[in-house]
């Protein structure tokens, strides 16, 4: 028996429920952020694997524009601003007053424009303007690339499409292959699959606002019917002139349309090579920024 003076004891039974706790949907939140997280991953290394250096030097460049100038104002340095005098007016070039009274120190105010009308400025500009051409140009090559792959029709004849960068610009080669020719035998005209390759190259070619310039090239082999192989090559470059236009590309943009015959053959150790038929067709890069001190 307890104590009288003792505090009764009382024990309590909780009772648990069988029913576990409704946990949400936010981890189905979170497993669609990985998987997709995963998925972004494998796309992105399986781009890297398949595209050149040249490639991802223009994607990295095209989305990482160049800057032209560089300011010098304040401490010239990192954190570099604008310097407060003494009278409390914030002044572009921070410069001690002993520098700017001393015997054949430079006018300060005329140092901004002798260095804004300086050669390294014009060269950074056309230099950042090369980069954007570069990326622009990487850009169209994608297009044409994607262009072909959505049309089955002509997806086996990427091997007939060469497209490189070179100092006057992107130059798409449309060639021939063995048992794949663009134009039948001392034809002007292409042929369908010639028309349906030209008719994507012109898509994004349109796109950009480059000059063109056409060129038709032929090879060593005398053109059949006494036919004269210069006679062919420009009419060749003429017709696929035609055909761009007719797909989206500005007639003013048309810059330059010519016949090489056998002159500048892409094989010369071989000037028989098939792949030495070939329309020739260059977006020209932009014409260099002058200098401001010519006046011109």
């Amino acid at each position: 028996m307890a104590a009288p003076n003792q505090a009764p004891i009382i024990i309590k039974k909780v009772k648990k429920s069988g029913d576990h706790a409704h946990h949400g949907g936010a981890w189905k939140v979170a497993y669609a952020d990985f998987v997709t997280a995963m998925m972004a991953f494998f796309l992105l290394m399986w781009l890297i694997n398949t595209t050149s250096p040249e490639q991802r030097r223009g994607i990295a460049d095209f989305f990482a524009p160049a800057s032209v100038s560089e300011s010098t104002s304040g401490a010239g340095g990192l954190l570099a601003g604008e310097a407060m005098t003494e009278t409390g007016a914030r002044q572009r070039d921070a410069i001690p007053e002993e520098a700017r009274e001393a015997p054949g120190a430079p006018d300060v105010t005329t140092m901004g424009e002798d260095v804004g009308q300086s050669n390294p400025s014009a060269s950074a500009l056309a230099e950042a303007q090369a980069r954007r051409e570069d990326a622009e140009f990487m850009r169209a090559e994608i297009a044409i690339r994607q262009a072909m792959a959505d049309m089955p029709d002509i997806a086996e004849l990427s091997r007939n499409l060469i497209m490189d960068v070179t100092p006057e610009g992107l130059r798409i080669q449309i060639i021939d292959q063995e048992g794949r020719a663009m134009f039948d035998p001392g034809a002007t005209q292409p042929n369908a699959r010639g028309r349906r390759l030209l008719s994507a190259v012109a898509g994004a070619v349109a796109q950009l606002p480059n000059r063109i310039t056409i060129a038709g090239h032929t090879d060593g082999v005398p053109a059949p019917g006494g036919a004269d192989n210069w006679e062919i090559s420009a009419d060749r470059a003429n017709a696929a002139r035609s055909i761009l236009q007719r797909n989206g590309v500005p007639q003013d943009r048309i810059f330059q349309v010519a016949g090489r015959a056998d002159a500048e053959p892409l094989y010369p150790d071989d000037p028989e090579q098939p792949g030495n038929r070939r329309i020739a067709i260059t977006l020209q890069r932009e014409a260099p920024p002058l200098p401001q001190d010519l006046g011109l």
